[in-house]
């Protein structure tokens, strides 16, 4: 059973273009594809922990990302998470771009390192998105899979405790443009391409 969009993500999602995706990258998400199809067969729970460095752009995009898909092609059981190799806070501009994309974003809780309630459907559980590190209680301890989202959390994390594989589907880092005239453009643009290859994942299962 496929869950209803919010109007705007529901717009989104159907005009996702997958032959835009290149053939090497479509061979870099393959692993990702057959994990979820794995799991899926053997009706088996999906854990996926989306990891970048600082836990505040990509990792939370993906995790956004791939909870909607997954809610969008009725794929059940799959349970999104993000980790860092450190704690900073999830950064407002990702917020601000989800926001202006559809979803209904709540900033729960206040602080240095805010918590955010987003959501994508009107009766479906919010993504939690907060910084933090990969193996933070808030993650699942095991039977889960690592994504890697960035080359420098790949490089520097040799092992994740707990993760029954460690997929990188890494992405450019949207920061590169912060307090720059193109900051709103690039980090639409990655939202976009993240969203795009989460979306493929998913129609992939069958």
């Amino acid at each position: 059973m496929n869950t209803k969009l919010f109007q705007e993500l529901e717009s989104l999602a159907g005009a996702f273009k997958f032959d835009s995706i290149t053939s090497e990258r479509k061979a870099i998400l393959q692993p990702l594809v057959d994990y979820i199809q794995d799991k899926h067969d053997n009706k088996s729970e999906v854990r996926l922990n989306l990891i970048c460095t600082h836990n505040s752009r990509r990792s939370h995009l993906s995790q956004v990302w791939a909870q909607t898909a997954a809610a969008y092609y009725g794929i059940k059981n799959v349970f999104c998470y993000s980790g860092g190799t450190e704690a900073t806070a999830l950064f407002p501009v990702v917020a601000e771009t989800l926001r202006q994309t559809g979803f209904k974003v709540q900033v729960i809780a206040e602080g240095s390192n805010p918590v955010y309630a987003i959501k994508y459907s009107e009766n479906e559980h919010p993504v939690i998105g907060f910084s933090k590190a990969y193996d933070h209680e808030f993650n699942p301890s095991g039977e889960f899979v690592a994504i890697m989202t960035c080359s420098q959390a790949d490089g520097g994390c040799p092992f994740i405790a707990g993760a029954e594989k460690r997929i990188p589907i890494t992405f450019d880092d949207p920061k590169a443009f912060d307090h720059t005239p193109q900051q709103a453009e690039k980090y639409q643009e990655r939202s976009l391409q993240i969203a795009t290859e989460m979306f493929y994942v998913f129609s992939q299962i069958k």
